[in-house]
């Protein structure tokens, strides 16, 4: 993590130019993207679920075994630089999404507040929002239409 502190506001540089420790210091730990999504066969839409990966913890909004996780979850998918700017189900708060589309980081990310738990005193993570796959049942019982996100807002996205 010196590396990451030695190299100052590196999050306003262009995503590719950063290192793979101050990439991880980007997110935001919202958790968001580490909620299962539905796909209509039909119409290839995809929706978000209040379902979250078996491995995030729940009072966290943390992988439990990030190292590993690839091992126990095959599909989890590797955010990379170029696929920020062009994953539509990121959150529209999502850290990497921001920046991959110019725009800044929001006050509360940990980066600006300085502050790691920031992100869920605003209302930004899953924390209190989500169940785990382990006891949710059938994915289409736990779509969250836009109506229905924290706060009736785009932001659950």
């Amino acid at each position: 993590m010196g590396e990451v502190a030695a190299t100052a506001r590196f999050w306003e540089r262009p995503l590719e130019s950063l290192s793979r420790a101050e990439w991880e210091a980007l997110c935001d730990g919202c958790g968001k993207c580490c909620l299962h999504k539905v796909e209509d066969e039909d119409t290839g839409e995809v929706y978000p679920t209040n379902v979250a990966c078996k491995l995030l913890d729940l009072a966290t909004a943390r992988c439990k075994d990030y190292r590993h996780r690839r091992a126990f979850v095959p599909d989890c998918l590797r955010l990379t630089p170029r696929l920020a700017g062009r994953l539509e189900w990121l959150p529209d708060t999502c850290a990497y999404r921001l920046r991959a589309q110019g725009e800044p980081l929001p006050g509360w990310h940990h980066l600006i507040s300085g502050d790691g738990e920031a992100v869920h005193r605003a209302g930004a993570s899953v924390v209190g929002k989500v169940v785990s796959e382990d006891v949710a049942g059938p994915l289409e019982h736990h779509i969250v239409w836009p109506h229905d996100g924290p706060d009736s807002d785009a932001g659950w996205r």
